[in-house]
């Protein structure tokens, strides 16, 4: 996937409460960060320059996560369940494609779970037992699921056009992922075994990566202005809002305007408590 230019950006890590809308800068980088997990224990995971670091938002300590020989990770990562792993999409050295690793969530050796690129990560079901992937194959880029110690894939969407994105619902019934299906990238929804596909925005947008909240209760995503940039399009460098929406469909609202976009939001970031979300903004230098 595309990734900012190091030294043309400054990177801003902040968090936004979705009811006060009360916004906190965390941290400021001279450098591209990506994507952050929250973990239960306070700590935001991110991507920078290939490697994966943890941010303490207590002591404000950055800790490099040591992946072996993985260090050409994109901003596609997410953690197990019970936090004690984290899964990442790694462009590997013989054919840079990203295919998927899990390794345990401090650092360790990383162990091949997609032998076929490229695959980029994005949900690891509530149980434990399967991960969510978009993955380019034949051409043609859907959503599949693997079991979570490698086995074979199972393709859900077959639909023509761009699907990405997929992510668990927290009891475990539900795929989000958003898809070009109709002309616009939009929010969809499926059964976790690809039946079912139901679309949930209705926006003149371009709609990318669903994030459901802890307690299932909502849906935030990224918003590109339709025209800006191409449906199946997610570049960094853009004016982008993120928008908050009842998981049971309805009406969505505007929470945050920002420069931003590629690396944003690509991961589910809400804190635990399903109150507050992490983010990165970006300003040109």
């Amino acid at each position: 996937m595309e990734e900012l230019k190091w030294g043309s950006v400054k990177s801003f890590l902040e968090t936004i409460h979705i009811e006060t809308g009360e916004r906190t800068t965390l941290a400021t980088f001279d450098q591209v960060v990506e994507a952050p997990n929250w973990t239960k224990d306070g700590k935001l995971i991110y991507n920078r320059g290939g490697k994966l670091y943890s941010f303490d938002m207590q002591t404000d300590e950055n800790t490099f996560i040591d992946s072996g020989f993985a260090t050409s990770c994109n901003n596609d990562h997410v953690l197990s369940p019970d936090e004690m792993y984290l899964g990442i999409s790694h462009q590997t050295n013989e054919d840079r494609q990203s295919r998927i690793y899990t390794l345990a969530r401090e650092g360790g050796h990383p162990t091949l779970i997609t032998p076929m690129g490229p695959s980029y990560l994005h949900g690891w079901s509530p149980d434990g037992k399967e991960l969510a992937y978009c993955a380019e194959r034949n051409g043609k880029y859907n959503i599949y699921t693997i079991p979570a110690i490698g086995g074979v894939e199972k393709q859900l969407t077959y639909t023509p056009g761009l699907d990405d994105g997929p992510e668990y619902s927290p009891d475990g019934r539900y795929i989000w992922f958003n898809s070009t299906r109709t002309g616009l990238m939009q929010v969809w929804r499926m059964n976790v075994d690809g039946s079912s596909q139901t679309q949930m925005t209705f926006e003149e947008s371009h709609n990318w990566f669903p994030h459901i909240s802890p307690d299932g209760q909502h849906v935030v995503y990224i918003a590109y202005q339709k025209g800006d940039v191409a449906p199946d399009d997610h570049p960094p460098n853009k004016n982008v809002e993120l928008r908050l929406m009842p998981s049971s469909g309805g009406k969505s609202r505007m929470i945050v305007e920002l420069f931003g976009g590629q690396g944003t939001i690509n991961v589910n970031s809400w804190s635990p408590d399903s109150k507050q979300l992490a983010f990165v903004r970006y300003e040109l230098s």
